[in-house]
């Protein structure tokens, strides 16, 4: 039930900040905080009472499960479980969530309660796809997050947020779809071989599926896990998205939101279909590599800040597409490593740009320049997570990006080399961002006050985080390992680079299903 009270937390919480905005913005704000942060000491007891910090007590099991009957006529349930890798990005979803919330409060002055309301529905709508082990159930929480985002842009955006939210929400409503036929080919092929007929995912792995077919089915996951991914070319929609969201907006989108897709990836596609993860394996490489380098060149040539950090998340969920066909535990650990600390660096630079357009009432680099001298603490703050995004050993972003390469040199060298050659491009682009805006001449009229006492607690709680994860990131490791090995322990990746059925997925079930 505690798994339950996970979600439910931000959903009521995002029920009375709309309340007590009616009355005192502040309220909604502190609101809004309590919640999340109850959730957070929730979370991390429910980690301590069920495991030690090294991972779980029973290799591939769960940490905590909660399975209900919800429409048993269907073979829905009401299935949750939270394990190593679940966990990690439900931590990640409850500590970015609060920063959203503390960074975007005096940038919000209407509609307070309404704001943090749909901020909170965001939230759990994350957390439900993080915990579900239901089909039916993954796509409710799936969908949900949707609305309440689209909602954050189209209101509280900025000039263009009408067309933006729009094609947000085409984007990710028509792809859910395609999704939604999937898992009821999936939920019929098991039904008519089995004589059960259920939308559970344990019981749903390994059931055998003609090639052709499992190959259709793997892209109604793909097509929807690659558009919030974004994958190119499913990316069209994230630089309008991002450009036009309010701050808040743009940290949730690019730290959780980007994430769900990857997740969708390692915890579903790939089990669920792994001769047609096998047979799509070198395109979803090759997508990858140009996700890449085509996000990095386009990034460089931007003049909107937010545009520009935009364009460095499909560079950088490139390097996540290649970890996932990949597949090999050390290519998914710095899968999972590079999510967590994009999610950290990328929601960094988008607290500062918002400081700065809440400050300047600008985005335009050709508007701002030789900022280090009224703000130096904001300067500092922006080198550092730019050194992060660039990949700067020390820091977290480097560990994941290495130990990506590492496992996809080990399926193909020439791919590896290339995708590394994104790291170079990431530094020009990095560099350049931080000169354009606090060096060079000062533009006139671009003087600002530095950074406050709140937002630089704000900024310091990422610094440290992604120092602890570049310095030690063993703990993470570990805390991931056993449910990465479960997975992969169903799908073997062999030297020639493929990833096969080994004939024993169901064990998979058993390895990572209930103690």
């Amino acid at each position: 039930m505690i798994l339950v009270w996970l979600i439910l937390l931000p959903f009521l919480g995002g029920i009375l900040a709309w309340y007590a905005g009616d009355r005192n913005a502040n309220a909604s704000r502190w609101t809004s905080v309590a919640a999340l942060f109850l959730d957070l000491v929730l979370l991390l007891f429910l980690w301590f009472l069920s495991s030690d910090a090294a991972g779980p007590r029973q290799s591939g099991s769960w940490f905590v499960e909660f399975d209900r009957q919800w429409i048993p006529q269907l073979g829905i349930g009401f299935h949750l479980a939270l394990d190593g890798l679940s966990l990690l990005l439900v931590l990640l979803t409850l500590f970015l969530g609060l920063l959203s919330v503390i960074s975007s409060w005096s940038e919000i002055q209407t509609r307070v309660g309404f704001f943090h309301m749909n901020l909170l529905w965001t939230l759990s709508g994350v957390l439900g796809v993080f915990l579900s082990l239901d089909l039916v159930l993954f796509y409710f929480f799936w969908e949900l997050m949707i609305v309440p985002m689209y909602l954050l842009i189209a209101i509280w955006g900025h000039e263009n947020r009408t067309y933006a939210s729009i094609k947000f929400f085409i984007f990710t409503q028509l792809s859910g779809l395609l999704m939604l036929l999937a898992i009821l080919g999936l939920y019929f092929i098991h039904g008519r071989a089995t004589g059960i007929y259920t939308f559970d995912y344990l019981q749903l792995l390994g059931v055998s599926i003609p090639l052709p077919l499992s190959v259709w089915l793997m892209l109604g996951f793909f097509i929807a896990f690659a558009v919030k991914l974004p994958a190119v070319p499913f990316h069209t929609w994230l630089p309008d998205a991002h450009t036009e969201a309010p701050t808040a907006g743009s940290v949730i989108l690019a730290g959780l939101l980007l994430k769900t897709g990857a997740y969708g990836m390692i915890r579903f596609m790939v089990p669920l279909f792994p001769e047609a993860a096998a047979y799509f394996a070198p395109l979803g490489m090759l997508l990858g590599v140009v996700g890449i380098l085509y996000g990095a060149l386009l990034a460089f040539g931007q003049k909107d800040l937010k545009r520009l950090v935009a364009y460095t998340s499909v560079s950088h969920m490139g390097f996540v597409l290649l970890g996932v066909f990949a597949w090999n535990e050390l290519a998914l650990q710095g899968t999972l490593m590079q999510m967590i600390c994009h999610g950290i660096s990328t929601g960094g630079l988008f607290i500062l740009v918002g400081l700065l357009q809440e400050r300047i009432k600008t985005r335009d680099m050709d508007r701002i320049g030789g900022l280090w001298s009224s703000a130096p603490k904001m300067g500092g703050v922006a080198l550092f997570f730019a050194m992060a995004s660039l990949g700067l050993p020390g820091l977290g972003n480097f560990v994941g990006e290495f130990l990506v390469l590492l496992g996809v040199f080990r399926k193909n060298m020439f791919i590896a080399a290339i995708a590394a050659a994104g790291l170079v491009v990431a530094a020009v682009y990095s560099l350049w961002l931080v000169q354009q805006v606090f060096f060079g001449k000062p533009r006139e009229g671009t003087r600002l006050a530095d950074i406050t006492l709140r937002e630089m607690s704000v900024t310091a709680v990422m610094i440290a985080a992604l120092l602890y994860l570049g310095l030690y990131p063993q703990p993470v490791l570990n805390i991931s390992g056993p449910a990465l090995t479960s997975i992969v322990s169903g799908v073997n990746a062999p030297d020639n680079g493929t990833i096969q059925k080994t004939g024993q997925n169901q064990s998979m079930g058993k390895g990572v299903g209930r103690p």
